[in-house]
């Protein structure tokens, strides 16, 4: 079912984020948490793809194997990187023949180990390239893109990174995922600016819940996203009085008023970053008013 519609007559709603394991020894281990993870009723997850090659081999079948098996809608993430309109062709038809009808459409990073890579010698150069070739050639899919409160770490301000997401709108994204954040005010701020630009999609916020200080940190330079003074001040705190338990009770009581407040305040629903784990979601989706 395209995640659009449920999105529009399921609100608000947990939604989930998990990437494929690289090696299919390790597929068991990660549909056990998939199916523990299904408790939280979560209305759809998505699948991230390999930039460049990757994981991406195994992005079809373990979105195949999630709705089948465990009834879970999946949204497949699609990069840019790597991509032509004929891979993009083989790809798509894959996923309409496996009845999957979600694509989150992103540009992706660059592959690792190419330093000279450049985003100007890709036949798809940006996420609404993606987009847009979706929108024309598959109807039957729905295509999101993602969204970033804080702004894209590359873009020169936050306004061309709001046009940016603007653009993906009209090309034909019919809902947005933001990356990670943690200042709720950040979130409800770019939606109202979106708005006011005509960009009139469910905006889905991502929420993190920090369970070691040590592995937050190094997600947090990937992406660009910042924890707010006070909090990391805190979670520095509880790192150096009870290390990583303690940082992980503080990390979860705070994903859980952080998800509560977006709901609360009008966001459609929250997607967990689950980072292949079950306990912190099962923990925080537990403990959500929704």
């Amino acid at each position: 079912m395209h995640v659009c519609d449920l999105i529009e007559k399921n609100t608000p709603f947990i939604s989930l984020e998990f990437f494929p394991p690289k090696e299919k020894d390790a597929w068991p281990g990660f549909f056990d948490v998939v199916e523990k993870l299904k408790d939280l009723g979560p209305l759809f997850a998505s699948v991230t793809y390999g930039a460049g090659g990757g994981t991406q081999d195994n992005t079809l079948e373990i979105a195949t194997r999630m709705k089948r098996d465990h009834g879970i809608e999946p949204i497949v993430h699609l990069t840019s990187v790597g991509a032509s309109a004929a891979k993009l062709d083989t790809f798509l038809a894959g996923l309409s023949a496996a009845g999957l009808e979600n694509v989150l459409a992103l540009r992706g990073d660059p592959p690792k180990g190419q330093e000279d890579f450049s985003f100007d010698s890709q036949e798809f150069k940006h996420a609404t390239d993606v987009i847009e070739f979706i929108s024309r050639r598959y109807p039957n899919i729905c295509v999101g893109g993602a969204a970033y409160p804080e702004s894209h770490p590359e873009s020169p301000s936050i306004q061309s990174d709001l046009d940016m997401v603007n653009l993906k709108v009209r090309m034909g994204a019919k809902f947005l995922v933001t990356q990670l954040f943690f200042d709720n005010r950040l979130y409800f701020d770019y939606v109202a600016r979106l708005r006011a630009m005509g960009a009139d999609v469910p905006v889905v916020p991502g929420v993190l819940p920090i369970m070691n200080l040590r592995s937050a940190k190094f997600i947090l330079g990937l992406c660009g996203a910042a924890i707010p003074g006070k909090y990391l001040s805190a979670l520095e705190k509880a790192n150096e009085e009870g290390g990583d338990e303690a940082v992980y009770a503080l990390g979860i009581r705070y994903a859980i008023r952080q998800a509560q407040e977006l709901i609360d305040g009008g966001a459609p629903g929250v997607h967990l970053y689950t980072l292949n784990r079950a306990e912190a979601c099962l923990e925080i989706g537990k403990n959500l008013k929704i």
